[in-house]
């Protein structure tokens, strides 16, 4: 499934990668980890939390899309809270609870951390186009070294599209045309209307749209308790 650029964006890709508009965000420090109260949806009045601020703009629904929780990760690709959340956490929640199908995951971005962390979501943004979001989620993830070091470089970027097999031509197309940009932003304003301060922060929707708030890279244990909680009632 693997190919090369064509000749008309051919060697230069990388170069032309690194042309992707940034967004100027707010830079914020890691809190420690704590539980907080969710913000409450509101029915009117600006502005307004509703339903969608948590579900739209993310990525693709990860699992049964009628599994009946719904969790939802606001993440920086760069962030160190979050990698340690990938490695130590979301493995056993996926086989627990996603795979079984009581759960299904959203990713939003959040992008804290610096340029390269939102040319690393449009990377994710782009491999969706061809149904890959997940496998360059993780891929982003399985490579993280640190925060701005450069290992999520435009070069690096696309060295991780080749290793999934993306058709190059074309995710390197949406890169360039930062194609995805809205919906990148609308995610980060989601997070600032949610009133977030760092990743990761996370929200355990119930099925009567009960929402939890956990801030912090939390230990398995802790979203154990509330998806039994919840499956229990």
């Amino acid at each position: 499934m693997i190919h090369g650029p064509s000749i008309g964006i051919g060697a230069g890709i990388t170069a032309a990668v690194i042309l992707v508009a940034f967004f100027t965000l707010g830079m914020t420090t890691e809190k420690e980890l704590v539980i907080e109260p969710a913000p409450t949806i509101q029915e009117s009045g600006p502005p307004k939390v509703t339903m969608m601020t948590f579900l739209d703009n993310g990525s693709p629904t990860l699992g049964n899309p009628n599994a009946p929780i719904t969790l939802v990760e606001f993440g920086d690709y760069q962030c160190h809270y979050c990698n340690v959340f990938f490695h130590n956490t979301e493995e056993h929640i996926l086989k627990n609870y996603v795979e079984t199908g009581k759960v299904k995951m959203i990713f939003k971005d959040y992008n804290i951390i610096g340029p390269d962390s939102v040319t690393a979501s449009h990377g994710a943004h782009c491999a969706n186009d061809q149904g890959l979001f997940w496998e360059y989620h993780d891929k982003l993830y399985s490579n993280w070294s640190g925060e701005n070091n450069g290992w999520a470089s435009s070069e690096n970027l696309f060295k991780f599209a080749q290793e999934i097999g993306l058709n190059m031509d074309q995710w390197s197309e949406c890169m360039i045309n930062s194609k995805h940009s809205e919906v990148i932003l609308a995610s980060n304003q989601d997070a600032k209307m949610l009133e977030l301060t760092g990743t990761p922060s996370f929200f355990v929707i119930d099925p009567n749209n009960k929402v939890t708030k956990l801030f912090g890279a939390q230990p398995y244990s802790q979203f154990e308790n509330i998806f039994n909680s919840i499956l229990e009632k």
